[in-house]
């Protein structure tokens, strides 16, 4: 059986990389993506620690995070898409010059 430790490790792994990529990135869908990967470290702090002790509260958790992260791929995906049609890039960059 694994101990947990490791789980929380590789959670703090992928969180850490998920903000490496959120903020040495300008390009939107990397930036995004990287948010995906910090809500997926999230989900398995969630599941870990339901694993030993919590077992519904977790996996109710980990369901909330995984909708929450679908709303945001919708919505991001959207702005991007709305964003190359207006500036033909995804550059975070041209997001500036869209102010009124």
């Amino acid at each position: 059986m694994v101990p947990q430790a490791w789980y929380l490790i590789v959670s703090a792994l992928l969180f850490g990389l998920g903000i490496v990529g959120f903020v040495t990135r300008r390009n939107s869908l990397v930036m995004f993506m990287s948010v995906e990967l910090m809500l997926n470290a999230a989900n398995l702090v969630f599941v870990a620690g339901a694993r030993d002790h919590f077992p519904a509260r977790g996996t109710a958790c980990a369901l909330f995070v995984i909708a929450v992260a679908a709303a945001e791929v919708a919505v991001g995906l959207a702005m991007v898409l709305a964003l190359f049609r207006l500036k033909k890039s995804v550059q975070a960059d041209d997001v500036r010059e869209l102010r009124a």
